[in-house]
């Protein structure tokens, strides 16, 4: 269902040394570079939760871009069977000016729905998000939390087969913490896959059998997350 084999990607700094996102970076392809991520693989056939951890900055985000076709890699080959699923940042694709009903509509169609499908499910996205009336109202006047919730109702709404949450679930309250969780096992259950990021390993120890500890870019260590994790932990704590 999903396939990471022998990735990487590169981004490209400016003149003052700051990153390029790689989609910037294709239209210019000059100055120095910096591997984002390198030599990853790993492959999941479905009925499962993997979890990425790492510290900030080890590459979780660039890895789940790309199986989320954000970004495209410099080498190696990316394979995802099935629909794609993404929560991935609490602003990500919302036009900050339309209701939180007008960019339901928007991104249902964005993510595959038709445009009478992506109507038809507007009474369900309302209901998921739990906005109430501020389902009305423009996404300006919105919390993380509020984001997050609308982002989520409306992606899962597709049905998918492969559930990305990169530490969005953070931003929300402990009762709709509960609602994504509920959803993601629902969805390993039927043979689905998650891959989910974060600092709450409360979450991911729920959620995810695996774990991929990434370092710098790299897989450090790919295993059962009961057995990865205390490593990652004993390693953070035996910093200076």
């Amino acid at each position: 269902m999903i396939s990471c084999d022998g990735v990487g990607i590169r981004f490209y700094l400016d003149r003052h040394h700051k990153v390029v996102t790689p989609v910037a970076a294709r239209l210019r392809r000059h100055g120095s570079t910096k591997w984002g991520i390198r030599g990853v693989s790993f492959e999941s056939g479905g009925g499962e939760g993997i979890a990425l951890i790492g510290p900030s900055g080890s590459g979780k985000t660039t890895t789940l871009r790309l199986l989320a076709r954000v970004y495209w890699p410099d080498e190696g080959r990316v394979v995802v069977r099935g629909r794609v699923a993404s929560l991935l940042s609490t602003e990500a694709g919302l036009i900050w000016l339309l209701t939180g009903r007008e960019n339901a509509r928007l991104l249902g169609v964005l993510g595959g729905l038709s445009r009478r499908a992506s109507l038809r499910a507007l009474d369900s996205v309302r209901e998921r998000s739990q906005l109430g009336d501020a389902f009305d109202e423009p996404v300006s006047t919105y919390s993380h939390g509020m984001r997050a919730r609308l982002g989520f109702a409306v992606a899962v709404e597709s049905d998918p087969k492969i559930l990305l949450l990169d530490e969005v679930h953070e931003a929300l309250d402990h009762q709709y913490r509960d609602i994504v969780e509920e959803r993601a096992r629902a969805l390993v259950d039927a043979g689905g896959v998650v891959v989910a990021s974060g600092h709450d390993h409360g979450m991911l120890a729920r959620l995810c059998t695996r774990a991929i500890w990434m370092q710098e870019g790299k897989v450090r260590e790919s295993g059962p997350f009961d057995q990865v994790q205390p490593r990652y932990l004993a390693a953070v704590h035996a910093q200076p």
